[in-house]
């Protein structure tokens, strides 16, 4: 089974932790499956945002993107960034894009970030019925962040469908996830030295080709 045979044809690319990893992976696979992508929260504006990030690395036509649901000033907790901006995220205005076809959502932070008073991340992934591919970094830690993100998504009762591990190879870490955490690690992203529509390909090619799922 080819990877886009495995995966769905929408699902969330989330993380263990801010910082992991997630639009790299976001990137490969919204290339890679010729996929749309959706970030509906952006935390931080001085950079380039993940949306851009992903539409330069994936070389996708932009109508294969959709525009942020919330646009917000300060690279911290959404919760956080909101007030800054005297806004509050609404649960209401995160609904999933009508796409035909397929779709990966780029989760902000890890899955307990909350959004508002009463809302964490992990509640919207709910609202919108998607299984959820949980993004891990190589470095120390990892192993407990990640067994503590599938504890959650179980507790949630949603679907996960594999993890991606990202940076310099960590078998150990690979193991203990895939044996403590009861999931499969479906690919290690190595560092990418060029972060280019063609770096992209190659390393997709690499980590998800072939038959292995």
């Amino acid at each position: 089974m080819k990877i886009d045979e495995y995966l769905p044809r929408q699902f969330v690319v989330a993380g263990t932790d801010t910082g992991v990893g997630k639009t790299m992976v976001a990137a490969l696979l919204t290339a890679g499956l010729q996929a749309s992508y959706w970030k509906p929260i952006q935390s931080g504006l001085t950079e380039m945002t993940d949306t851009e990030t992903v539409r330069t690395m994936s070389g996708r036509p932009s109508d294969s993107f959709w525009p942020e649901a919330y646009r917000l000033n300060t690279p911290i907790s959404p919760h956080a960034a909101a007030a800054l901006d005297n806004i509050v995220i609404e649960r209401s205005k995160l609904r999933l894009p009508q796409v035909n076809g397929r779709l990966i959502v780029e989760g902000a932070g890890g899955l307990l970030v909350p959004i508002n008073d009463q809302t964490l991340l992990i509640d919207v992934i709910c609202d919108w019925g998607l299984p959820v591919l949980l993004v891990a970094s190589c470095r120390l830690g990892t192993i407990n962040h990640t067994l503590l993100s599938l504890a959650a998504l179980r507790s949630y009762g949603l679907k996960v469908l594999g993890v991606v591990m990202n940076g310099e190879s960590d078998a150990v870490g690979r193991q203990a996830i895939e044996f403590y955490g009861k999931v499969r690690v479906l690919a290690q992203v190595p560092f990418l030295p060029e972060l280019n529509a063609a770096a992209i390909k190659t390393v997709y090619d690499r980590v998800f080709g072939g038959d292995n799922f």
